[in-house]
């Protein structure tokens, strides 16, 4: 299957920027979430060099954040780079459990493989074995009582786009474990 992020920023301001007045786009070095300021007239995910893999981690960011934090750079979320010593890196996998978790299903419903992020190549390398059962157990847990609405929208175009059968269901992540 062919996975063209120009492909994503389509599909994500055909199903949100009207509601929403956000867009999503290709962005530098670092990924960024942009309010609508004096100088852009829409809130901006900026996902990092046109990766796949780091547009859906933004856009994972965006639908779980709620309204107060779409009005924040960023979502007002703390950031430590790569380098994180133990205890920074396990309260960054600790937030990073729920994003990861809607992104795996942003994964799933293009047809894509997904892989979790410790995102921290040069500093403590935690349990990531354990790290991606955390993740594993919060989409079992949205697959049981539902994902965020947003996150929602964005699978169901993700799937129409990708030709994928919904709703998604546990099967569909297990297979990807194989």
């Amino acid at each position: 299957m062919n996975h063209q992020y120009q492909d994503l920023i389509l599909l994500f301001n055909e199903t949100f920027f009207e509601q929403y007045n956000t867009r999503l786009v290709k962005g530098g070095d670092e990924p960024f979430y942009q309010p609508k300021n004096e100088h852009c007239s829409y809130h901006q995910i900026i996902f990092a060099r046109g990766f796949y893999a780091s547009a859906f981690h933004e856009i994972a960011h965006w639908c779980q954040a709620g309204k107060e934090r779409r009005l924040l750079e960023d979502f007002g979320y703390w950031y430590i780079p790569d380098g994180r010593n133990e205890q920074q890196q396990k309260k960054f996998e600790q937030v990073e459990v729920i994003p990861q978790a809607i992104e795996w299903a942003f994964n799933v419903a293009a047809q894509k493989k997904f892989y979790v992020s410790s995102d921290n190549l040069d500093g403590f390398q935690g349990d990531t074995k354990g790290f991606k059962e955390n993740v594993f157990e919060q989409v079992t847990i949205y697959l049981q009582q539902g994902f965020p609405p947003r996150a929602q929208q964005f699978m169901n175009a993700l799937a129409q786009f990708y030709q994928t059968p919904m709703p998604l269901t546990l099967a569909h992540f297990i297979k990807q474990e194989e």
